[in-house]
């Protein structure tokens, strides 16, 4: 089904024609049109159109004013100052065209689809085999979850990956030791929870450092092990594959826990590229782009330096030979690129890492991998997140916050609030439950996304889980509140009602909903989820002014009954359709 034209669009396709008849060289001009508080709309683009014609903008808006048909759409028209145009909309034509939006049957609310789809990897979601997912880790998957949602909602093809840490010296030391030591990772259950894999694998760890920081022979056995896992030994490769499994169960419980769904076919450690590490640098080479610098193999920048202000070269591969992380990003970016036909690569990882990708990317577009044309690379960098205090989230010991806990405390502050709101004693303990898990993981997933990524932000759980504020917990409290009038509206049906006038504050709401599908589009083309929680926060403050200024069931008529239940649903479903695109679940009932 076609999308449903926006009023902006109508409003402004109007405008451009009266400009065209107006000014002819017009033609293609924008009229700028912005929602307002003077009126429904205001259009600022005549003043820079009269200077360009050398026309007065007063009496080009004139003009302009004089071409524009007034009737089903636009109300009035009026100049105003020196050329701007303030627009009022008909109340027939708000409420026609969230009809025709809510009579969809696709139920995209006016979303289009994009013209033409391109295929974009998105990399997000990076834990490391065989440690901890700590708060760090919370940004990468939370944004990168949504950035996938909003762009599949468009008709992206989108190809996720999680290029998780599976590879390296470290991996040496845990596999020697575990040969000598193979009862330390037998399970008696063969049911293991996700903590127990991740305690099992934290002991080993600690057990096989130990040993290599005290016993030189030790150290010796593990070091070559390191060669016998790049030279793809069998059994070394499969104790590794334990390693790798292990951790793969601790993960999943954590993405389980974020209400996060992550496939296994998706997850494409550094391991995945290992075979394409040495065409790489040998392309690499023989193209000019990578040269040897005392044993090394490097790529260099003018433009390009470090902290100090030194040229910072890209080694791709180290004087001893083995390959950095450097070698593998690129192997990605050409499997990514040629195999997977990709044309845009993202890359959701923390700012402190800008320097690398900056270096890899250029070093990939010299080698004619990625272009500014037809594949493009983009790092969607996130801030830190920050305590209370404005500094970097720590433990009162100083240690890195575990994912698990913080999740676990969040949801144990969401159960207490629900509690505490259901004061009639009407939910059981498993819906109590159920919504705590909803709420607390909905507050900790739109403090981060109504952030904007590039941004630290500060990890307030108290402010999260607060009924009041810019939070997931009030967007989810309208939903429920909305959801309540509807079931204690029985056999009244929501019913649009063009022929009604409208109250301000139906207005207001209605004209906020048109601007739903330019919302998810601008999100969606700049990767920037935090718009989409702006909207939506907004949609929830424009609900409440309604339904405290607007009596719903005990409206004036039967017909002005069904035109604010009506306003209800089409609220509702804008406000589960925005929290399912940031990955948030909405409760029917809190």
């Amino acid at each position: 089904m076609a999308s449903v034209t926006s009023l902006t669009a109508s409003v402004q396709q109007r405008l451009a024609s009266a400009l065209s008849a107006a000014l002819p060289e017009a033609a293609d001009a924008d009229p700028l049109l912005r929602r307002s508080d003077r009126a429904d709309y205001q259009a600022n683009g005549i003043l820079a159109l009269a200077k360009k014609a050398k026309a007065n903008p007063r009496e080009l808006a004139t003009q302009v004013v004089a071409q524009v048909e007034s009737g089903e759409v636009i109300k009035e028209i009026e100049v105003s100052g020196p050329g701007f145009l303030n627009i009022t909309l008909t109340d027939k034509a708000i409420t026609e065209n969230l009809a025709a939006r809510y009579a969809d049957a696709d139920g995209r609310l006016g979303v289009p689809f994009v013209e033409h789809p391109g295929t974009t990897v998105i990399d997000y979601a990076q834990p490391n085999v065989a440690k901890e997912m700590h708060v760090g880790h919370l940004r990468s998957a939370v944004i990168g979850d949504a950035v996938v949602k909003i762009l599949e909602f468009t008709g992206e093809n989108v190809v996720r990956r999680h290029h998780i840490g599976d590879w390296g010296t470290q991996f040496g030391m845990l596999i020697q030791y575990l040969d000598e030591h193979p009862h330390e990772l037998d399970h008696k259950d063969t049911q293991v929870s996700g903590e127990e894999a991740m305690s099992n694998l934290d002991r080993l760890y600690k057990a096989a450092r130990k040993l290599f920081d005290s016993d030189e022979e030790f150290k010796t056995r593990a070091r070559r092990r390191v060669v016998d896992l790049q030279a793809g030994d069998p059994h070394t490769l499969a104790t590794w594959q334990k390693f790798v499994d292990e951790s793969k169960i601790y993960f999943f419980s954590v993405f389980e826990k974020l209400d996060m769904e992550i496939r296994d076919a998706d997850i494409v450690g550094e391991s995945g590229y290992n075979d394409m590490l040495d065409e790489t640098c040998r392309l690499l080479e023989e193209s000019g782009v990578a040269v040897r610098s005392e044993g090394a193999l490097c790529v260099f920048f003018d433009d390009i330096k470090g902290p100090e202000g030194n040229p910072v070269p890209l080694i791709v591969r180290k004087t001893d030979g083995g390959y950095g992380y450097a070698a593998t990003d690129l192997s990605a970016i050409r499997d990514r690129v040629f195999n997977l036909k990709a044309n845009s690569l993202i890359y959701v990882v923390d700012a402190r890492q800008s320097l690398h990708f900056k270096m890899v990317f250029e070093t990939a577009r010299r080698a004619g991998w990625l272009n500014d044309e037809d594949v493009k690379a983009y790092q969607l960098a996130f801030g830190t997140v920050l305590g209370k205090d404005g500094k970097p989230f720590k433990t009162r010991e100083g240690e890195t916050v575990r994912l698990v806990d913080l999740l676990d405390e969040a949801v144990d502050r969401a159960t207490t609030v629900v509690r505490e709101k259901d004061a009639l004693g009407q939910l059981s303990e498993e819906d109590i439950a159920e919504r705590g898990a909803q709420v607390g993981i909905g507050a900790v997933k739109y403090a981060d996304l109504s952030t904007s990524a590039s941004r630290d932000y500060k990890f307030d759980l108290d402010q999260m889980v607060s009924l009041n504020g810019d939070t997931s917990v009030y967007l989810q409290y309208a939903y429920a509140r909305i959801q309540s009038i509807l079931r204690k509206a029985g056999e009244v049906r929501p019913q649009p009602h063009p022929e009604l006038e409208l109250a301000e504050a139906e207005r207001a709401l209605a004209l906020h909903m048109d601007a739903f599908a330019e919302t998810v589009s601008d999100s969606a083309t700049e990767y920037a989820p935090h718009k989409l929680a702006a909207y939506l926060y907004q949609l929830a403050s424009l609900y409440t002014t309604f339904y405290d200024k607007c009596p719903v069931l005990k409206a004036e008529s039967a017909q002005q009954v069904e035109n604010r239940l009506f306003l209800c649903d089409v609220t509702a479903r804008t406000l589960h359709q925005g929290m399912v695109l940031l990955g948030i679940r909405t409760p029917e009932r809190l």
